[in-house]
């Protein structure tokens, strides 16, 4: 339990003082309401006098009516959390979970499947701020209700009171019985939701490799599993606890009539008075009331800590630090020091040993296999990971000094694979500098060869690129991105092969507006078509993780053993490969 509001604080975020604050509403609340029930001895004291005691009787129930009224105050106020901030909780953890993944290490982001974080973000994120607003003072009555109303009961008479006691231990096995079951049953309907959640975002996104394949459908292997496994894992969930949960309600009733009867037996000894019985009965009900809820809300709260415990998982992770003594850069070379790295779960290091400078305003080609990390390189410049050891400088400063979002103002990336948002064209261009104007846009657009194929939309700049820009053809969307880092004029450029998935014809327009984006920049490229990079200042063969050569292509081409004379020579051949006849 205090895990759990643990978990709700963390939640809360800036929150947690007004959260705090209705928690001791509802314990004020429920001091009220014992109080309210105390009252009940001597009005029905009163009630039960012979003669009445008249004066007596209406100025306890005035007492109780005073009582109920603020009860229903606190009650009211206690519900205020509810309609002002449940809203502001579930934007608020979004943004911090935005700005978590944002600043989240590279390899820790790789881990977590988009299906996963989406169901994060979404659906846990909603349980999670509708357990804060609605379960967290029901949470508090089911503890606080039970303990205050039993100590009253046990001070107007211990031997009733003593019922209560016994029937509250036998119940709490139970209980954590239905918590223990409750709490892995809903960790595992998380998993499998997550895993569903997945499993539709990949069938969407791959309907027409499924559908040439003829895997789409209801019975699609590649989504129908991952639908059974949630359906059994909500199913499980719900029958694991009910035998538990039947068993600490009727324990409970069997505690009421248990009191009832020691009561009367009492009454009738002349051990007790009948106003007593009657008082104690009436508390006992309202004592026994959340402690019967309690094996059935406990699957509630279950469901809230795991949905809680996966928000908790993502805000809690750390991000790459910034160690102190570092100063934004001033000039904007790049220099590799003997750097290491390695991804988790790999048993060799992607890089090893890896030296080498691209001085300022000059461009360095990476060349290698798939594999030899050449992406690594990019990644560790733009600081989504740390080396395992070595340095990374640019202009000078480590970059491990540096905050990450004034180390990527100086850094504009343009991958193979494009993404584009679901948005106008412009709107794509503009996030490169969203102050940028309208003159500046236009200006990025020419450079960049995008405005011949705008000029044709009839919307021009707000035409919609669609999903991942499914309304654009491979070399439109590449446009766009060579655009929106024209926009972001960033002195460093890292180019991620970003012409291999083109047609020839496409390949021209972009490489004309690579040129427009890499003059005067620190320019460091990825490429498979060494025709792209004869012109490179540098050209670095990346091999099992080392440089295993340096020079410009002719230094390189001279040397007819070494490997980018021999990758040259098979790319010369695969030149004239066609399809046979059949």
């Amino acid at each position: 339990m205090t895990r759990i509001l643990r978990l709700m604080l963390t939640a809360a975020g800036p929150y947690a003082p007004q959260f705090r604050a209705t928690l001791r509403v509802s314990l004020a609340a429920t001091a009220v309401q014992t109080a309210a029930y105390a009252v009940f001895v001597p009005l029905l004291t009163a009630l039960a006098g012979d003669p009445v005691d008249t004066g007596r009787a209406w100025l306890w129930v005035a007492v109780l009516a005073a009582l109920v009224a603020t009860e229903a105050a606190l009650r009211i106020r206690e519900m205020g959390f509810t309609y002002d901030y449940w809203h502001l909780v579930t934007e608020d953890a979004r943004l911090r979970l935005g700005a978590k993944l944002r600043s989240m290490p590279q390899q820790e982001l790789n881990r977590r499947a988009a299906g996963d974080l989406t169901t994060v973000v979404g659906h846990n994120v909603t349980s999670a701020a509708t357990a804060i607003s609605s379960l967290a003072a029901l949470f508090v009555r089911l503890i606080t209700v039970p303990l205050l109303l039993g100590v009253l009961v046990l001070a107007l008479d211990w031997r009733l009171g003593a019922v209560l006691v016994l029937a509250t231990l036998a119940a709490i096995p139970l209980v954590r019985t239905v918590q223990r079951r409750s709490n892995a049953g809903y960790q595992g309907v998380n998993t499998a939701d997550a895993e569903a959640s997945d499993r539709i975002v990949e069938y969407v996104q791959g309907l027409p490799v499924l559908k040439a394949t003829g895997q789409a459908g209801a019975d699609s292997p590649r989504l129908l599993p991952a639908l059974r496994h949630q359906h059994e894992a909500q199913s499980a969930a719900a029958r694991s606890a009910s035998i538990p949960v039947a068993g600490a309600q009727l324990l409970v009733q069997a505690a009421i009539v248990a009191l009832v009867s020691a009561g009367a037996a009492l009454v009738l000894d002349a051990d007790l008075s009948l106003p007593l019985l009657v008082a104690i009965t009436v508390t006992a009900a309202r004592f026994a009331e959340p402690l019967a809820l309690a094996s059935t809300m406990t699957q509630l709260f279950e469901m809230a800590e795991a949905a809680l415990s996966r928000v908790d998982d993502v805000l809690t992770v750390e991000p790459l630090p910034v160690r102190p003594g570092g100063t934004p850069p001033e000039a904007f070379d790049i220099r590799f020091e003997d750097v290491e790295f390695g991804y988790r779960g790999q048993s060799e290091p992607t890089l090893r040993g890896v030296s080498f400078e691209v001085p300022e305003r000059s461009m360095t080609a990476l060349v290698g296999p798939s594999g030899s990390g050449k992406t690594t390189v990019t990644k560790l410049i733009t600081r989504f990971a740390d080396p395992t050891s070595g340095t990374v400088l640019l202009g000078g400063t480590d970059v491990s000094t540096v905050d990450p979002d004034e180390l990527l103002r100086h850094i504009a990336v343009v991958f193979q694979d494009v993404y584009l948002f679901d948005d106008t064209i412009r709107a794509n261009i503009a996030m490169g500098r969203p102050d940028a104007t309208e003159a500046e846009i236009e200006a990025a657009v020419r450079a960049a060869n995008v405005h011949a194929f705008i000029a044709g939309l009839p919307l021009g700049l707000d035409t919609r690129v669609g999903e991942i820009g499914s309304a654009l053809s491979g070399g439109e969307r590449q446009r766009i991105s060579i655009a929106r880092a024209i926009l972001k004029d960033a002195p460093v450029v890292l180019l991620d092969e970003p012409t291999a998935a083109l047609d020839s014809e496409s390949e021209v327009v972009v490489q004309e507006a690579i040129e427009a984006l890499v003059a005067g920049k620190t320019v460091v490229v990825i490429a498979h078509r060494l025709s792209t990079i004869v012109g490179a200042d540098q050209i670095l063969v990346i091999e099992d993780g080392r440089v295993a050569q340096r020079g410009t292509h002719t230094e390189l081409i001279a040397d007819p053993d070494g490997r980018y004379a021999r990758m040259w020579a098979a790319q010369e051949r695969a030149r004239d490969w066609h399809v046979p006849a059949v």
